[in-house]
């Protein structure tokens, strides 16, 4: 729920950047679960996920009201509708209101933190704290972990590749797609895809560079999800930080400083095992990709390879219709600079 049911339906035009040097866009605002949502005014693809009790304004008492995500530099919302800038006025408010403030309560407040962190040490199993904070954790906190972990992994791999027309190509192949929110490009080869907390999906630039057509990418992407079903990419993380981290996450909503420090490494250097092959044809018909291109990216002298070959849905037809346009597997495949 929001922090102000009444609000639950307000949207509002707004105009947005994902980064200081980013071309301003227009789009829509409207309230969700606890969170800010920005989406773009034509598509309604959502942009962003704001966390409200998070966000901060820039410039209070000024028109139009600028709002930021957090304290760091980076994504910007402009807003000049009165009814949506006093909502969010409001709910920081009712917010601060309900925040403890310096004192006795303050005691009581750090001495029950204290005894329930005793309590969990003494009558909880760690697995089950870390399986409880991954359960809890509210999609737009996950999203927020997920950019955390990909600028993890971008300080082994490089910063994920951009482009405009490589944006607006992955955001068509994850629309197609249907599982991931969000696909990332790094600019290193990454042995297939990965899959990030918050619907994220991170490939290579080999999937993107090296192969005649999308499926390739496309398929690594469904195995990734696939393998990621009955394993959420968060409660892996917890479990690889360890009961503090989670501790922490469940108490704060924040994973403590330095807690994702070499997660990216162990993301790099352990590959999701692929699925069983009956399971994974299933998930290429779903999504209406052939897994031939996908199997050839593999080892095609393997049993398992040979199968995905042999039982391909879409073999000698066509799928249902293409994974991108010609146009936007050319933009994709440049997004790392050709």
């Amino acid at each position: 729920m929001t922090a102000l049911p009444q609000y639950d339906r307000l949207e509002a035009p707004g105009i947005w950047r994902e980064t200081p040097d980013a071309q301003r866009q227009e789009v829509i605002v409207s309230f969700g679960d606890a969170t800010l949502v920005i989406a773009d005014d034509r598509s309604v693809r959502a942009l962003a996920h704001w966390s409200l009790p998070a966000m901060i304004r820039r410039n209070p008492g000024k028109r139009p009201a600028i709002y930021a995500p957090s304290e760091e530099p980076g994504e910007e919302l402009e807003l000049d509708d009165d009814t949506i800038i006093d909502a969010i006025e409001k709910v920081h408010q009712v917010l601060e209101s309900r925040r403890p403030h310096p004192g006795r309560l303050r005691g009581w407040l750090s001495g029950g933190a204290a005894a329930l962190a005793v309590g969990l040490g003494l009558f909880w199993l760690p697995g089950a704290l870390i399986e409880h904070a991954a359960r809890v954790a509210p999609p737009a906190k996950r999203v927020e972990i997920g950019h955390q972990v990909l600028a993890e992994l971008a300080t082994l791999t490089g910063a994920p590749c951009r482009t405009a027309a490589g944006s607006k190509a992955l955001d068509a192949l994850a629309e197609r797609l249907s599982g991931p929110e969000e696909i990332a490009v790094l600019p290193q080869a990454l042995s297939g895809a990965r899959r990030l907390p918050g619907r994220i999906a991170v490939i290579g630039r080999d999937m993107v560079e090296a192969p005649d057509t999308p499926e390739v990418a496309a398929g690594h992407i469904i195995a990734a999800e696939l393998a990621s079903a009955d394993r959420d990419p968060l409660l892996a993380l917890l479990h690889w930080a360890g009961m503090g981290a989670a501790f922490k996450l469940l108490t704060t909503g924040d994973l403590p400083p330095g807690a994702l420090k070499g997660y990216g490494k162990e993301l790099l250097d352990h590959p999701p095992e692929t699925p069983a092959t009956e399971p994974l044809l299933a998930a290429f018909a779903a999504a209406g990709v052939s897994a031939t291109p996908y199997a050839y990216s593999r080892d095609p002298s393997g049993e398992s390879v040979l199968s995905l070959i042999e039982a391909d849905p879409f073999k000698g037809a066509p799928a249902p219709r293409p994974v991108l346009e010609d146009a936007q597997w050319i933009a994709l495949q440049e997004i790392c600079g050709g």
